[in-house]
C-alpha cells in the first residue's frame, strides 16, 4: 500500500457483468491506493454475481464505495461514480482492464502544475490473454492537443484518464446524448486548455467482445457527424450555462 499522498484519490469504476474481468483490475489497483483513498464503484444492475461478488469485497475494505446505476447505460453509470466521489483527484476506471503497477506514482506528479486539470495517459491495447494487439494507443489515434481536433477525432480515453473533482461543477451533469463520457470530459477540459496528454502506457486495455466502449466507431459518416455535432452543440450550452454562474456571483 502506498503512503498517504498530499492528495487524496477517488478511484470511479462503471461495471456491468464484469465478474468474469473485474477481480484482475481490481487487484491492480487497490495496492496502490493508501488507507486514506476511495474506489467508488456504480453497478448497472449486473446479472452475472459482480454486485454480490462487490458486496462481499465491501465488507472486507472500507475504501470500497458501491452504489446502483439511477440511470441508464454507460455514461449515466461513470456520471454516478464520478458524482458520488468525495477526493480531490479522480482516476476514471474501466471494470476489464489491468492499472500498470505504478499508474497512480506516474500520474500525480503533473497535477503539481496548478493549469492541468485533466492527465490522459497512453494505453497498450491487449487481447482477452494480454497479448499486445495495438503497442500504443496514442500512436494509433495520432494524439495531441486542441479543441477542434479532438471534437473531430478524440484522443480522450476513459481508461487512461484521470482529472481534478474541480471539474464536476462544470462537466456533471453529463448529458446521456453526449457520444462518451470521457470526450465529453476531454472537450470541457481542453475548451479551459487545462488537458495533458502523457506519453507513459499505464493500462492494459483489454478488448475481449464484451467491451461496454469500442476503440473504432463502425457508425456511418452520418451518424458520425451527427455525434460530433451534437457533442459541439452541448459543449457551448454548458459553458454558457457556466459564464452565467460566474457572472451572477459578481452581479
Amino acid at each position: 500500500m502506498q503512503k498517504q499522498s498530499k492528495k487524496r484519490i477517488s478511484v470511479c469504476m462503471a461495471t456491468y457483468n464484469g465478474r468474469h474481468f473485474i477481480e484482475e483490475q481490481l487487484n491492480s489497483i487497490f495496492p496502490q491506493l493508501s488507507e486514506y483513498d476511495e474506489l467508488i464503484i456504480s453497478d448497472d444492475h449486473s446479472t452475472d454475481g459482480t454486485w454480490e461478488f462487490l458486496l462481499d469485497l465491501k465488507a472486507k475494505d472500507s475504501r470500497i464505495r458501491l452504489f446502483q446505476n439511477q440511470g441508464k447505460g454507460l455514461i449515466a453509470n461513470f456520471s454516478n461514480a464520478i458524482e458520488k466521489s468525495t477526493h480531490p483527484i479522480i482516476f476514471l476506471s474501466d471494470q476489464d482492464d489491468v492499472w500498470h503497477p505504478n499508474k497512480i506514482a506516474k500520474t500525480m506528479p503533473y497535477f503539481d502544475n496548478p493549469k492541468t486539470k485533466v492527465v490522459v495517459s497512453d494505453l497498450i491495447i491487449v487481447d482477452n490473454d494480454f497479448e499486445v494487439l495495438v503497442p500504443s494507443y496514442q500512436s494509433l489515434r495520432h494524439t495531441h492537443h486542441g479543441f477542434w481536433h479532438n471534437l473531430v477525432k478524440s484522443s480522450y480515453i476513459g481508461a487512461g484518464m484521470a482529472f481534478r473533482a474541480e471539474l464536476k461543477k462544470i462537466i456533471l451533469p453529463i448529458p446521456p446524448t453526449v457520444p462518451m463520457h470521457d470526450m465529453w470530459i476531454g472537450l470541457l477540459a481542453d475548451y479551459y486548455r487545462g488537458v495533458t496528454f502523457i506519453p507513459d502506457q499505464l493500462v492494459y486495455y483489454r478488448r475481449h467482445g464484451l467491451n461496454a466502449s469500442e476503440i473504432k466507431t463502425t457508425a456511418s459518416k452520418v451518424q458520425q457527424f451527427k455525434w460530433r455535432w451534437n457533442a459541439l452543440q452541448l459543449v457551448r450550452k454548458r459553458i454558457k450555462e457556466i459564464k452565467k454562474k460566474v457572472a451572477k456571483r459578481f452581479f
